[in-house]
């Protein structure tokens, strides 16, 4: 066989090679991308439920007598039993108030905060219905099963076809979950405190983590001396990037609350604990940048007369800020989708009211997802999947708003 026969039949084989690697790749990208496709679909699938809540309408006769006494919820079963007169038995009379949440007389005090001159008049109001009555709206309650096999009684359907009829009962815009803090009752929790939580949590990890990351690349990278003593530091800060993010929530709850005795479950001790996981890895993307500014930058500043501190300050950290703060983002968007280390300083607790700064008791997306994971009632199943939904939209909007950055601002040399 002549030289250029063995040429060909080598090139053939690379060529073939080639197309397999590229088949392989492609093949690879789909199945990745199909895998995420059926996350999103089954997490939207799970969450679309949560956006619509059952409301019912009912006429409410604000007495002066249960005004004075704040008895709300009075008033609820009042318009409930006057709906249904016929209903007597005491066991039938608590089945009845339970198609109406525990939170409708919550709502009507604060109607009667804001306007005082309701006292002494009827008004049709649309009030939260109980988690029972939402499910059984969704179809998510089969009613051809046994009366003892489901959670809604025979009578509690006929009451609710009743209401139906009457268009006194309907699903509508569940407002609250994105207005409410977490509760006991799957119609009245929302993901506003938890949120708050986070964005508390993470303003105190940005403030802390960014500046102190920034200084300590700039130092390591333009100013250290290469001796055993920074490449241990190197070696450390490079492991320290792969410790579990566990770790870090036990040296918060060892450090910070056992011995500084910080507020147990606040953003502020959150955030901490997030600054120092999330630490390294912005010192690691920060000497990256730097390391992308051309030396010809320094040299050139350097002939000019500027001192190695105006060189960094003036030329050199402008110029990596770019990336600098893509890998923040990065670091940002890491940090909010951690629990473990929230969990360990105890931001699991129950916390109803909105935090109002870094000092109150909160809880963050991720944990307020876990522990709605953990809820025994099945409307809790669709706010887990629309909580999962919003915290998925939070890291794809930190994503894609390093992704604009870098394209944006970063230079080719």
């Amino acid at each position: 066989m002549s030289n250029a026969d063995l040429i060909k039949s080598g090139l053939s084989r690379r060529y073939r090679a080639e197309r397999r690697f590229r088949f392989y790749g492609i093949v690879a990208v789909t199945v990745a991308l199909s895998f995420l496709v059926l996350l999103l679909l089954a997490v939207v699938g799970n969450g679309a439920g949560a956006l619509r809540q059952a409301q019912i309408k009912l006429p409410i006769v604000f007495e002066a007598g249960k005004v004075a006494d704040a008895n709300w919820q009075g008033l609820v079963k009042d318009s409930l039993r006057a709906a249904f007169p016929d209903v007597k038995n005491r066991r039938d009379k608590k089945k009845l108030y339970g198609l109406a949440s525990s939170g409708a007389g919550h709502d009507l005090g604060l109607m009667m905060k804001e306007n005082p001159s309701l006292v002494g008049t009827t008004v049709s109001l649309w009030l939260p219905a109980s988690d029972d009555v939402d499910m059984l709206l969704k179809g998510l309650i089969d009613r051809t099963v046994d009366e003892g096999s489901r959670r809604v009684s025979d009578k509690e359907l006929v009451w609710v076809d009743a209401l139906l009829a009457d268009g006194a009962v309907e699903l509508q815009f569940n407002t609250r979950f994105f207005t409410s803090g977490d509760s006991r009752e799957p119609e009245l929790a929302g993901i506003l405190g938890a949120a708050v939580g986070s964005a508390l949590s993470l303003l105190v990890c940005l403030a802390l983590s960014f500046p102190l990351g920034v200084m300590a690349a700039v130092y390591l990278e333009e100013f250290a001396p290469k001796n055993r003593w920074s490449d241990m530091i190197e070696v450390n800060i490079n492991n320290l990037a792969a410790v579990p993010s566990i770790v870090f929530g036990l040296l918060g709850l060892a450090v910070f609350l056992n011995v500084f005795g910080m507020p147990r479950s606040a953003p502020l001790v959150g955030g901490m604990v997030l600054a120092l996981m999330t630490l390294p890895t912005i010192i690691i993307a920060a000497r990256a940048a730097l390391k992308s500014v051309p030396p010809s930058i320094r040299q050139a500043a350097m002939a000019l007369g500027a001192s190695p501190v105006q060189v960094v300050t003036h030329h050199v950290l402008p110029l990596a800020m770019p990336g600098m703060m893509t890998g923040t983002i990065i670091g940002m968007a890491q940090a909010l989708g951690e629990t473990a280390p929230l969990l360990m300083i105890g931001m699991v607790a129950f916390i109803v009211d909105i935090p109002q700064g870094i000092f109150d008791p909160a809880t963050a997306l991720p944990v307020q997802i876990y522990l709605w994971a953990d809820a025994p009632e099945r409307a809790f199943t669709e706010r887990t999947a629309a909580a999962i939904f919003v915290l998925l939209m939070f890291l794809v909007v930190m994503n894609l708003t390093a992704v604009i950055l870098r394209k944006k601002f970063e230079q080719r040399w």
